[in-house]
């Protein structure tokens, strides 16, 4: 009889020294994925900050002009087309404008 007490008590000490244990394991767990997440929201800032500045208008006209060698176009090159809607949107306007814009390259392809 005491042996079986002695066997329950010393169950009950191993089952909640292990409750004790894994309570610690997932702390640790939690706090390393909370270090991950905020290195992860970090990079995401970073990575939108450069995509803002890969985007921005002036860039793209600055690495157009610098690198690929296009002009801005002349007067009468940018033709507008204005296309009626297929079906009527209630959120949009009534017509679309598109505008159209031949490039004149400064570099020759041999």
């Amino acid at each position: 009889m005491r042996t079986g007490i002695a066997l329950a008590v010393m169950s009950l000490v191993l089952l909640f020294v292990w409750e004790r244990v894994d309570v610690v394991r997932v702390g640790y767990h939690i706090e390393r994925l909370k270090s991950e997440k905020a290195a992860l929201e970090r990079e995401r800032d970073e990575l939108r900050v450069k995509l803002s500045g890969l985007t921005a208008p002036d860039r793209i006209a600055r690495v157009a002009m610098g690198q690929l060698g296009m002009v801005r176009p002349r007067q009468g090159q940018v033709i507008l087309v204005k296309v009626p809607a297929q079906t009527p949107d209630p959120t949009g306007p009534a017509s679309m404008v598109l505008g159209l814009a031949k490039f004149a390259s400064t570099k020759r392809s041999h």
